[in-house]
């Protein structure tokens, strides 16, 4: 017995509907596949609805992190100077005028970090292939450490809150940073933030935005 159910509230990478199909026959496994321009996520009837939310969340950063992959290109600085204009522009009224905006090899434990002094904010290369809204988090981020002068503080938050995927962007990247320091669990949990915080300190220093 299968139940199908849409979730209003859900979109895929490309816009796509998201509907869940609970199986009793699975009793582990998770798949998503397109039918008909919908995304179907195939799960076991059993799941609670908090680890339906989990894996849903789940599999949709993960399609869309594998379709950046195949289907952008790499972006070089420049590109991300100019990206990093426009995210000014247009979550923080254009005040953060950063002088250069480059690609680290060197960002080994952080996604991104910024010397406000000299306006200069550095990505981890590692983001690259990543979904946008990922990279345009940690933009936005440094982007904020230009004007915020309390570190991580309300006026930082109060800034950061104004990009709207920024809670959904640090739990992705809290994601692959589980997924890097830690195995599978192979119990039919996602490796994800609320796993992670279950053990403890499960993302690692590799999830840090400085």
């Amino acid at each position: 017995m299968t139940e199908t159910v849409l979730l209003e509230q859900q979109r895929g990478p490309r816009g796509e509907r998201v509907l869940v199909r609970r199986s009793r026959r699975r009793t582990r496994s998770v798949a998503i596949t397109r039918r008909d321009g919908d995304l179907i996520i195939a799960m076991p009837a059993a799941f609670s609805r908090r680890q339906e939310e989990q894996w849903v969340r789940r599999m949709l950063d993960q399609l869309a992190a594998k379709e950046s992959r195949t289907t952008s290109a790499p972006r070089g600085d420049a590109h991300l100077l100019q990206l990093a204009t426009e995210l000014s522009e247009r979550y923080l009224g254009g005040r953060a005028r950063p002088v250069s905006v480059t690609w680290s090899t060197r960002q080994k434990h952080r996604w991104g970090s910024c010397t406000a002094a000299e306006g200069t904010i550095r990505l981890s290369t590692r983001l690259q292939g990543m979904p946008d809204y990922v990279v345009h988090a940690v933009l936005v981020h440094e982007l904020a450490h230009l004007l915020a002068d309390d570190g991580h503080g309300p006026q930082f938050r109060a800034l950061m809150a104004r990009y709207p995927e920024a809670e959904r962007a640090e739990a992705f990247l809290a994601g692959v940073a589980w997924a890097r320091d830690w195995p599978d669990p192979g119990d039919g949990q996602p490796a994800g933030p609320a796993a992670a915080e279950a053990r403890g300190s499960g993302a690692g220093d590799g999830s840090a935005i400085d």
